[in-house]
C-alpha cells in the first residue's frame, strides 16, 4: 500500500510539473550583438512567356478579362522559374533562378503593375545554395523601380533590403522580358 501511495504521489508531482515546464510557447529573449553584412548583387532575370519552354506560365486568370489581348491581363497569376544570368544575352552564364508567383494587379495598362512573391536562389558561385525573397509591388512601366527584400536563407539568412529593377528588354507582343537587378542585402 505504501508503494502505491508513493507511486500516486510521484505521478501527481509529474503531472503538476509538466504544464510549468512545457506550458510556455517561447523562451526568454536575449540580445545577441552581431556585425551585419551588406552584399550587393548584380544580375539579369530572363522572364520568358513565349515559345515551347517558357519560364513563366499563366496558372490563373479572371474571366472578366477574356477579350484582353495583353500577354499579362489584369487578374492573371503566373508561376515562374526564371533563369538568373550574369548578362542580358540569352546565352550568358546562368547563376541561379527565380521561383514564385506574380500577379498582374493593375487595371490601368499605362501603369502596368505586378505584385511579386519570388525567391531568388543561387546555384553557382560564392552564394550557391543561398537565396533571398521578394514580396513587393513592382510598377513595371516605371523606368527605375524598387522592390522589397523581405527575407533569405543560407548565407542570406534574415536578409532585408531592396532591389533596383530596370527593364533591359521587353517584347510587348508576347510579354518576354529581361530585367536588370541591382540588389542590396543586409543580413
Amino acid at each position: 500500500m505504501a508503494r502505491m501511495a508513493a507511486f500516486v504521489c510521484a505521478l501527481i508531482i509529474c503531472i503538476a510539473i509538466v504544464p510549468a515546464a512545457y506550458g510556455e510557447y517561447y523562451t526568454k529573449s536575449r540580445h545577441v550583438p552581431r556585425k551585419e553584412k551588406v552584399t550587393r548583387l548584380h544580375f539579369f532575370l530572363h522572364d520568358i512567356l513565349s515559345g515551347k519552354n517558357p519560364s513563366a506560365v499563366k496558372v490563373a486568370g479572371s474571366n472578366r478579362t477574356e477579350g484582353d489581348k495583353s500577354p499579362t491581363p489584369f487578374g492573371s497569376v503566373y508561376a515562374i522559374d526564371d533563369p538568373l544570368k550574369v548578362g542580358p544575352e540569352p546565352d550568358s552564364k546562368t547563376i541561379g533562378n527565380a521561383q514564385g508567383l506574380y500577379l498582374s494587379s493593375s487595371q490601368d495598362y499605362s501603369k502596368f503593375t505586378i505584385v511579386m512573391c519570388v525567391d531568388f536562389g543561387f546555384t553557382k558561385g560564392k552564394f550557391k545554395g543561398s537565396s533571398f525573397s521578394v514580396f513587393s509591388r513592382n510598377p513595371v512601366t516605371e523606368a527605375d523601380r524598387e522592390v522589397a527584400v523581405v527575407g533569405g536563407r543560407g548565407k542570406f539568412r534574415m536578409a532585408r533590403g531592396f532591389a533596383k529593377v530596370k527593364t533591359s528588354y521587353f517584347n510587348a507582343t508576347n510579354g518576354d522580358a529581361v530585367l536588370e537587378y541591382k540588389v542590396t542585402l543586409i543580413y
